[in-house]
């Protein structure tokens, strides 16, 4: 059994996840001035969006988003036992799976990239931000890992807990 458990994670991310909507809401250039963002994002060769130096509604509303997330996970992780491994079991993968996919596509399809367009024309314009920049690259990397780390526990603790009802009914058994 590790040393950390699959919940006490969970619950980090939930409550990194409310500290992030926070720090988007006042001062999202935070953010963007991180040297893990600014690290990823050159050896990746991606560029950080300006619209994270200052304020703005759409930055405020991705905090809002951050927000919902964090305590609908800690809402999530405070189920009964049962309920929660359930539930983490089936919402794991899919968080990772869908973080992957973000990752590979903000680092495969930026600009210069193996399989992005040579043209700009399915742009909307010169100025348009997409997806493909530091700050996405750097949140989807270290959510997949995070959420991999998480994965892994929870299928370490499903495994020890299957083995204890093993045991259990095996001592069940030889009493009978």
């Amino acid at each position: 059994m590790g040393i950390i458990t699959a919940g006490a994670m969970i619950r980090a991310l939930s409550l990194f996840h409310m500290t992030l909507a926070v720090v988007l809401v006042r001062s999202p250039q935070l953010i963007a001035n991180q040297s893990i963002v600014i690290v990823l994002g050159q050896s990746m060769q991606l560029p950080t969006p300006r619209e994270f130096l200052a304020p703005s509604a759409s930055i405020a509303f991705l905090g809002v988003l951050f927000a919902f997330l964090g305590l609908s996970d800690l809402t999530a992780i405070s189920m009964s036992e049962e309920l929660a491994d359930e539930y983490w079991g089936i919402q794991t993968p899919i968080r990772l799976l869908f973080l992957f996919a973000l990752t590979g596509y903000t680092y495969v399809f930026k600009e210069g990239g193996m399989v992005a367009p040579r043209s700009s024309d399915w742009m909307m314009g010169k100025g348009n931000v997409t997806l493909n920049n530091s700050i996405v690259f750097t949140w989807g990397f270290l959510e997949m890992a995070a959420w991999f780390w998480v994965f892994v526990t929870l299928r370490e603790e499903r495994r020890e807990k299957a083995k204890k009802i093993i045991e259990k009914r095996q001592a069940e058994a030889a009493r009978l």
